[in-house]
């Protein structure tokens, strides 16, 4: 079983944290659902995780809400998922290239930091 954990940039901020606070008490239920789902089931449906082509090893989880879609983006570290950022509805493929580009930058920060430690 691997264990959800939330990325913190240097100053202690969580950025997928600020996301999930952003909504309302139903929609961040069934995010929390789904994060549940990645913690107990060993391959969680790909209708909410999928990896992302073209990337650092990263992954995508996707929460529909209605008509807006949730987007987490994370990696796997050891037993670890970190979840490193987060968006809503992107309707342009280049803005979702430049999260992705975020996304890389946040867990290659993330791994720096913790070879430090």
């Amino acid at each position: 079983m691997r264990k959800v954990q939330f990325y913190k940039i240097d100053s202690g901020d969580c950025p997928v944290e600020n996301v999930l606070n952003s909504l309302t008490g139903k929609k961040a239920q069934k995010v929390i659902w789904v994060l549940q789902l990645l913690e107990e089931i060993p391959i969680p449906p790909s209708q909410y995780c999928q990896k992302i082509l073209n990337s650092d090893e990263l992954w995508e989880i996707s929460v529909h809400l209605g008509n807006e879609i949730i987007r987490i983006i994370g990696f796997e570290d050891e037993k670890y998922f970190i979840l490193n950022h987060a968006f809503q509805n992107l309707s342009q493929k280049n803005q979702l290239l430049e999260e992705i580009k975020l996304a890389e930058s946040r867990k290659q920060d993330y791994l720096n930091r913790k070879e430090i430690l």
